[in-house]
């Protein structure tokens, strides 16, 4: 292939990544299309987060999680090195930043599967990302589903209830709402955000300039 041949995006800075941020109330089938979408593109990025917890049987450094200590988290924070985090059980859980920005800067794509605390923290550091809202159906569908997974007692399926109402006042901040009614109309619909923002002229900011400098150079 001649130079004048390759794809525009190599020749100018290549495509730009991008973020897909997910949220839903537990229930709603999320881990389900997230799993859908990873095994259609296997391209996405991981970035590894910190947490203060201790490490598991089988967990390594800076594979499945960067192990810091409590102080060396809050130090981090406090000098803004996180893109989002958040204390779960007593422990802390955060994004490191510069990780996802480098990413980004080649063109690697990243997926989050977070909260909805964690992608409104995300939402202010990486704007430009986009920001899907997994919904259910209906109150009572997912509550049907919670029960379906016969793992929860009814303490439990009740703040789980409560806690989705809560997520669901904050799905306006998300830019795509995704029903998940039916299966593949919303893995089709999911697919659908993120190939479209794949093609967003932000994410490809060497593209029409170099389609335009091959009639100067004609």
């Amino acid at each position: 292939m001649r130079p004048t041949d390759a794809p525009l995006d190599n020749l100018h800075g290549g495509r730009k990544g991008l973020c897909l941020v997910l949220s839903a109330p537990s229930g709603a089938g999320k881990s389900t299309l997230v799993a859908r979408l990873r095994a259609e593109f296997p391209v996405f990025a991981y970035s590894i987060s910190c947490t203060t917890r201790a490490p598991r049987p089988g967990e390594q450094d800076g594979v499945h999680y960067h192990f810091v200590s409590r102080e060396t988290f809050l130090s981090r924070r406090e000098a803004g090195f996180f893109a989002e985090w958040a204390e779960v059980h007593g422990n802390f859980y955060g994004t490191p930043k510069e990780p996802v920005e480098q990413m980004i800067a080649r063109g690697q794509d990243i997926l989050f599967d977070i909260d909805v605390q964690g992608a409104l923290q995300l939402k202010q550091v990486f704007p430009q990302a986009l920001y899907v809202f997994i919904l259910p159906p209906s109150r009572e569908v997912l509550e049907k589903r919670l029960r379906g997974r016969g793992t929860d007692a009814e303490d439990v399926i009740a703040r789980r209830m409560q806690n989705a109402l809560g997520e669901l006042k904050q799905a306006g901040h998300f830019d795509y709402h995704i029903v998940n009614d039916d299966l593949e109309e919303a893995a089709d619909e999911l697919r659908a955000v993120y190939v479209a923002g794949r093609a967003r002229a932000s994410s490809r900011p060497g593209l029409l300039p170099g389609l335009m400098a091959q009639w100067e150079s004609a």
